[in-house]
C-alpha cells in the first residue's frame, strides 16, 4: 500500500471506531480471564483445603478439579466470544474501510 491509502485509512472514523472496539473487548476478556485465573491461583494459595473439599459426601474428586476444569473452559469460551465478534462486527468494519480505501 502506499503512504496516502494508509493515511486515508487512519483518517477514517471507522477505522478509530474498531480500534476502539477491538481494544475495548480484548481489554475485558483478558481481564475476566485474569481474575478467573488469579483467583484460582490465590485460593490455591490461601485457602488450600476449600480446593481440597470432596465434591461430594464420601466422593473422590475434590472441588479443585471442577473448578480447573471451568477455568479451561472459561478460556475457550472467551476465545469464541472474541472470534464470534471478529468475524461479525470486526470483519464488516474492515470491509467497509477497504471499500472506503479504494476511493
Amino acid at each position: 500500500m502506499d503512504d496516502q491509502v494508509i493515511q486515508r485509512i487512519q483518517d477514517n472514523p471507522k477505522f478509530h471506531e474498531l480500534v476502539q472496539k477491538k481494544s475495548s473487548l480484548s481489554w475485558l476478556l483478558t481481564a475476566v480471564i485474569l481474575v478467573a485465573y488469579f483467583g484460582l491461583i490465590l485460593m490455591i494459595a490461601f485457602e488450600p483445603a476449600v480446593l481440597g473439599a470432596p465434591v461430594s459426601a464420601g466422593g473422590v474428586m475434590t472441588l479443585g478439579i471442577p473448578l480447573g476444569l471451568a477455568l479451561i473452559v472459561l478460556a475457550f469460551v472467551l476465545t469464541g466470544i472474541y472470534v464470534r465478534r471478529a468475524n461479525n462486527e470486526f470483519d464488516q468494519l474492515n470491509q467497509q474501510l477497504v471499500e472506503d480505501a479504494r476511493r
